[in-house]
């Protein structure tokens, strides 16, 4: 095992005195090619060229020696440090850490980022940190190869935001380019890059003062306590198949969090749509009618969340949105519920009046490939200053969750 470890950030300024240090001590030095043409790399050092850092953490192990790792950035902000430290490789790791590329980004972009979520983008899980960017106005964005702003642009499509990209920070390259997304698929960018996504409209008054939690909108509440929420925290006026009792269990049912990108068919008056987005997932919301569009639309900035808004009849418009997570039919029976059961979200959810419309709700996501649950819910709205029944509702909701592949 390397009789020492140490992390070195390295943000393209001069380096520190105890970077100098541990560096001129190693006998082993891994790093990308550009670390390793660093004056201070001993000549005489073993050099590792850092691709895999499962790899390099094997072979420092196995080195006995001083050891020296060199990242661009802070290394222990989605760096390299969280593999060193794994517990099969026992190494002890000191960390010499640099102003992270997300924290130069924002200093060029002379913008404050304790308000910014901060993702980090692979090209097999690409759509997830789009969906963030969906869902929130200020996303830091982490690029890879095959995963850098032109991708991030070809996925938002629909969705229009500034992207603020920064290349090569921290070198003699460095670029700083704004630009609006529909215009960043019509560019090369070079790697490494990080990419400041800024758009949408938290709702309410202008964000004052400062925050309290970083990676939450600066000056904006959290909106009203709890889910579920009643009709009178929506306008007072919702559709059937809209009430609380339905909405929440549905809810649960589909448990939408931050990476998600929902589908909200046959919105209504948006409760749901809201509600997902409040969770933190992306959402769009579809429906047939254009009074609900402009109904959930401003729903959706009274309640400071981003979602979108498509105006069209389903199924036929769903056949170029992107990918759903987890999907919520609120109309358009057996048709909709099937073509949503071949895009093969995890779940899906619906509901019915009646028991021969359940079953073949039910039938449509068992053939689908789906695991059917159905529940018979039945609530009284009750006036409390006499406790007598004012209303009662009785609901068949049904819940399909997608069978994995053998």
């Amino acid at each position: 095992m390397a009789d020492r470890v140490t992390v070195i950030g390295w943000d393209g300024s001069p380096l520190t005195d105890a970077a100098r240090s541990a560096l001129g001590a190693a006998t082993l030095v891994a790093g990308a090619a550009h670390h390793l043409a660093l004056p201070e790399v001993p000549p005489r050092a073993e050099r590792i060229r850092l691709g895999s850092v499962a790899l390099a953490a094997r072979r420092i192990a196995q080195h006995r020696g001083t050891a020296v790792v060199l990242a661009d950035g802070d290394p222990g902000f989605f760096g390299v440090v969280r593999t060193l430290r794994a517990p099969e490789y026992g190494l002890e790791v000191e960390v010499v850490p640099a102003v992270s590329s997300v924290a130069a980004a924002f200093a060029r972009a002379g913008m404050p980022w304790d308000d910014a979520r901060i993702v980090v983008a692979h090209s097999r899980d690409l759509r997830r940190a789009v969906n963030v960017c969906r869902a929130h106005t200020k996303v830091a964005v982490l690029t890879s190869p095959g995963a850098g702003p032109a991708e991030l642009a070809l996925l938002l499509d629909g969705v229009h935001r500034t992207f603020v990209i920064c290349e090569e920070l921290g070198t003699d390259r460095e670029q700083v380019t704004v630009l609006t997304s529909d215009k960043a698929a019509d560019h090369v960018w070079r790697d490494p890059n990080v990419v400041i996504v800024v758009g949408g409209s938290p709702g309410g008054a202008a964000a004052q003062g400062t925050g309290w939690l970083a990676g939450h909108e600066v000056g904006h509440p959290t909106g009203p306590r709890g889910w579920g929420l009643p009709a009178r925290a929506y306008g007072g006026v919702l559709g059937e198949g809209e009430s609380v009792q339905l909405r929440t269990a549905q809810l649960a049912r589909l448990g939408p969090q931050v990476g998600d990108l929902v589908w909200d068919i046959g919105t209504g008056a948006g409760a749901a749509a809201v509600e997902a987005a409040r969770f933190g997932a992306a959402v769009i919301a579809v429906d047939a009618a254009p009074e609900s569009c402009e109904r959930t639309a401003a729903l959706a900035r009274r309640h400071g969340v981003q979602l979108q808004v498509v105006h069209g009849r389903a199924p036929q418009i769903l056949e170029d949105l992107p990918e759903p997570d987890v999907v919520r039919v609120g109309g358009g029976g057996v048709e909709v519920v099937t073509a949503c059961a071949a895009r093969r979200p995890e779940r899906i959810v619906t509901h019915a009046a009646t028991r021969d419309e359940a079953e073949a709700l039910g039938r449509a996501l068992a053939d689908g490939g789906y695991d059917v649950e159905c529940a018979l819910l039945q609530s009284v709205d009750l006036d409390t200053s006499a406790w007598v029944e004012r209303e009662r509702s009785v609901v068949f909701l049904l819940s399909g969750y997608r069978v994995p592949h053998p």
